[in-house]
């Protein structure tokens, strides 16, 4: 991956840093309402991206009228901008701050110990929904002994800053070649892998159904779940009056008795999907319905 050079290093850096100065300086609740009021704006006046949105919101849900599309768009925008807000104030999201805005978190992580404590590790799958960095910030405030994998920024300055917004959590870098043998050896240890289900891997891997289209996920982190005999736990996290509330989808274990280990971590992935699925569709407006690399990106043959 190409390093980008000094003076567009710096520019992005420092842009970034005086934008953390100013919703740093806001009180929280506030910031969030100036976000909502940017989404109203982007998303009714500006028209950010209406018809490339409004075309996947209606291919999931055909039928729907332009102003519940809408609705469905700007909620999305204004949850991707409130997310960008509380990765700014990261540092500063202590276990106090979670328990006034994480709903029963200390409750559901006494409920994912449970599983770290059988000894085999746990894996934890939640989709772009809601404050997905949420999820995995207030369980290991609250003490779960939580890791993930990440890719690195171009940007050297922007990955150092995003390394240091991930606080508790150990993020390990993807793409380097010991992070699979990290990750076996962290589960084995009985830790909490949380990752975010890739909708569109670039080389082909499990075709699942998926809003409407077919998705291609990776199989590996249901493989590892396989592997080493590992829960799965397909969770979500919403936006409540708020509050940051869990969703306890599923738990999927893998049989040990099971002879093809990749046939198993395929259908784990593909059971993984549909619940993910029939979440999104129960609260659309959690979903990032902006992301880039949208299910029917082509595959590389």
């Amino acid at each position: 991956m190409a390093k980008k050079g000094p003076i567009k290093e710096n520019l992005e850096y420092g842009a970034l840093r005086l934008f953390c100065a100013i919703v740093n300086a806001i009180p929280y609740e506030f910031a969030l309402k100036m976000a909502r009021g940017m989404a109203k704006f982007l998303a009714k006046t500006l028209k950010f991206k209406r018809e490339r949105t409004f075309s996947r919101i209606k291919s999931v849900f055909p039928g729907i009228s332009d102003r519940e599309a809408a609705d469905i768009a700007e909620r999305s925008l204004a949850n991707i901008l409130q997310t960008a807000v509380e990765m700014m104030r990261a540092p500063y999201l202590d276990k106090a701050w979670m328990d006034r805005y994480v709903q029963d978190g200390e409750a559901y992580k006494k409920r994912l110990q449970e599983y770290v404590d059988e000894g085999k590790g746990v894996v934890i799958m939640v989709p772009h929904s809601g404050n997905w960095y949420m999820a995995a910030w207030s369980m290991a405030k609250y003490g779960l002994p939580l890791f993930a994998i990440a890719a690195k920024q171009r940007n050297r300055k922007i990955d150092a800053w995003m390394k240091r917004q991930y606080g508790d959590i150990e993020v390990l870098e993807r793409g380097n070649q010991r992070t699979l043998v990290d990750i076996k050896r962290k589960l084995e240890e009985g830790r909490a892998f949380a990752i975010l289900p890739d909708l569109r891997v670039p080389q082909k891997d499990v075709e699942a159904d998926f809003l409407g289209g077919k998705a291609n996920v990776s199989h590996a982190g249901a493989m590892f779940a396989v592997r080493c005999g590992s829960p799965v736990v397909v969770a979500a996290m919403r936006r409540e009056n708020s509050k940051h509330v869990f969703a306890h989808l599923a738990t999927l274990r893998p049989d040990p008795e099971a002879k093809d280990r990749k046939g198993q971590a395929e259908a784990i992935m593909r059971e993984a999907m549909r619940i993910l699925d029939a979440e999104i569709r129960r609260n659309p407006g959690d979903w990032f319905w902006y992301n880039k690399r949208w299910i029917l990106q082509p595959v590389k043959q």
